[in-house]
């Protein structure tokens, strides 16, 4: 197979997402975790922009990696400016990575208008940096900022950036589609030029983003003209829209068009480590995200899920278990008795057809859904109801009591509610409070703190989603709510839903079940 190396940029482009801020620790674990996935290289941020990045320079020497090789970016020297004198490029030099990721300007508005430089000084910056830096024993990867709209504005200078970068010394120039405004066929001609021009000089590369929602398209498509060296973030996070997304992108071009990307035995580890990536950068990782998302081998249909349970092949494109993910049947009005029996087969893999508990979770089921429960979004809940009725469940705690209040105005930055809790444990008892930003809030901190003091693995479990639903809205302010919480451990994610004209039980229920489904899975004290 041909192979095509990944450049993972999370650490660097992905960081410019908003809401996004990477501590040192934040940013060595990702590390780790992309090496475990074994992409080739990891842009880990820009060595002369912040003294965050230059400390994880420093601690990153001390980490031992397998199959990622860290990179370390940085611009072009400045105009008129040598490169000894450079401070930016000493900083490069001074992170002591192998590989500098070095960008520079293809488009003549950027160098005009904004470095306020003419064009011959800004091919002399391209060409100087890049041999300075091969001078002083770096490998050189070159990123030609805004290439595409310099390709269409005025190619033939685009294209002497691109040489001015091979004859510095160059081993990669990545063409960037830095607005994401390029659509497929537009892409394709460039790409192809670049390649024929420079393809036998050079490793071509693509960077894209995804303002039109074609990021991954366009990736693809540069690889099928020639493109070796691909760039994107992990799970496509980062400025504006975000960049292309190497959780797609990879199975992609791995498991359809017969490129080698990563070793195929960690293509397993995809979903984990997408999951693990997304818990550092606290976010929730979307439901329908292609291949590692929640909701991308779930069906619904009764026909589908018929089908499905006699050949995946009639609606799977592959075997969920090829990217580490797993098949999902969702309980609802459409799904049939071959449905609620293969979800309870997953929890007692002894259970048949006919036996008489797949009835008694089916009628059970029946009349929590008349009263606003919804298990296809709940997989926690629903394990729970199984284990209850089949005589399996043994609470991890019991509760004695929760009270929460609220106070306004604020008495500081983040706290407006306070919760206390008494719950047992082995005949034990705790009492812990907790403030939060709103009675949710503090109920889980209050009930974190107490079942840490009897399970440790509790600090490993967080909330990553709170959804309120209006179940009637013709009862006003008494109307029901259904409440779903996504919670995880770092590795793996669940769901509970509570359901009450009670806001605030309707979340306890949720948030009990939450602790109780994950506990139920660790040996008891």
């Amino acid at each position: 197979m041909k192979k095509i190396d990944i450049l993972d940029s999370t650490l660097r482009d992905g960081a410019q997402g908003e809401g996004i801020s990477f501590s040192v620790s934040d940013k060595i674990h990702i590390c780790q975790a992309l090496d475990e996935l074994g992409v080739a290289y990891i842009e880990a941020g820009n060595p002369g922009s912040n003294p965050k990045d230059m400390e994880f320079f420093r601690q990153i020497k001390s980490v031992s990696l397998k199959n990622a090789r860290i990179c370390a970016f940085g611009a072009t020297r400045r105009k008129e400016i040598p490169c000894e004198s450079d401070a930016n490029l000493e900083s490069l030099l001074n992170a002591q990575t192998d590989i500098v990721v070095i960008f520079g300007k293809s488009w003549t508005f950027h160098v005009i208008d904004i470095l306020k430089t003419t064009l011959e000084e800004n091919l002399l910056m391209i060409k100087e940096t890049c041999a300075y830096l091969r001078s002083k024993g770096r490998r050189v990867f070159y990123d030609a900022e805004h290439f595409f709209t310099a390709y269409a504005d005025n190619k033939d200078y685009a294209f002497r950036t691109i040489q001015a970068a091979v004859d510095g010394g160059a081993e990669v120039v990545c063409l960037c589609e830095t607005k994401g405004g390029f659509l497929i066929d537009e892409c394709r001609a460039a790409v192809r030029d670049a390649v024929l021009a420079f393809g036998n000089k050079v490793r071509i590369g693509i960077h894209t983003h995804n303002d039109c929602g074609l990021a991954v398209a366009n990736t693809m498509t540069a690889v099928q003209e020639g493109a070796t060296h691909v760039q994107g973030v992990l799970l496509g996070f980062g400025e504006r829209t975000g960049n292309a997304n190497l959780s797609t992108i990879i199975p992609n071009l791995q498991l359809k068009m017969g490129y080698d990307c990563i070793p195929q035995e960690n293509m397993r580890n995809l979903t984990s480590i997408c999951h693990r990536v997304a818990e550092i950068a606290n976010l929730s990782l979307n439901i329908q995200s292609p291949y590692v998302g929640m909701n991308a081998f779930a069906h619904k249909a009764g026909m589908h899920i018929d089908a499905v349970l006699k050949n995946p092949f009639a609606y799977e494109h592959i075997d969920p278990e090829v990217v580490g993910n797993k098949r999902v049947f969702l309980l609802s009005e459409v799904a049939g008795r071959s449905t609620v029996t293969k979800k309870i087969k997953a929890i007692l893999p002894d259970v048949k057809k006919g036996d008489p508990i797949v009835e008694q979770v089916i009628s059970r089921v029946k009349e929590m859904e008349a009263l606003g429960y919804q298990f296809e979004g709940a997989d926690g809940s629903f394990e729970l109801l199984v284990k209850k009725i089949a005589g399996l469940y043994e609470p991890s705690f019991k509760l004695h009591y929760y009270q929460t209040n609220g106070s306004n105005p604020r008495p500081e930055p983040g706290v407006c509610s306070c919760a206390q809790i008494k719950v047992e444990v082995g005949g034990r008892f705790e009492i812990t409070a907790g403030e939060g930003d709103g009675p949710v809030n503090a109920l889980d901190i209050a009930l974190r703190k107490a079942l840490e003091k009897f399970y440790p693995e509790v600090s490993r479990f967080h909330l990553v989603d709170y959804k309120v639903r209006v179940l009637d809205t013709n009862s006003a302010t008494a109307s029901k709510v259904r409440v779903i919480i996504e919670s995880t451990d770092g590795e793996s994610s669940w769901t509970t839903i509570g359901v009450s004209s009670d806001v605030i039980e309707a979340s306890w229920i949720a948030l009990t079940d939450s602790f109780e489904y994950k506990l139920s899975k660790i040996s008891r004290l």
